[in-house]
């Protein structure tokens, strides 16, 4: 995992907003899916802000794609932030 990569996690009324921090790879892509498979299904709306990342490895990238496409995970994200598009599965929306 990106030593530096961190996930805040705030949970309030029903929704779910994360802010990364740091580099995403692939390690630090299992990282984020493991909190969003633990949230699945309790909260209404996910709100994952990107602002916070340095950098985004494509191995990482492509690793929490597949995985969302994978777990069914990625209906009813939003991103947001400078890497909000770039990390945005299918199914989700970017802002």
């Amino acid at each position: 995992m990106a030593l530096n990569f961190k996930i805040f996690i705030q949970r309030n009324n029903g929704s779910l907003r994360l802010k990364l921090i740091g580099d995403f790879d692939g390690s630090s892509a299992f990282e984020l899916i493991n909190v969003l498979k633990e949230h699945h299904g309790r909260v209404g709306k996910v709100v994952i802000n990107t602002d916070g990342l340095a950098a985004i490895h494509p191995f990482g990238r492509g690793v929490f794609q597949k995985n969302c496409s994978i777990n069914k995970l990625s209906r009813g994200f939003t991103f947001t932030g400078k890497y909000g598009d770039t990390l945005t599965p299918q199914g989700s929306i970017s802002l």
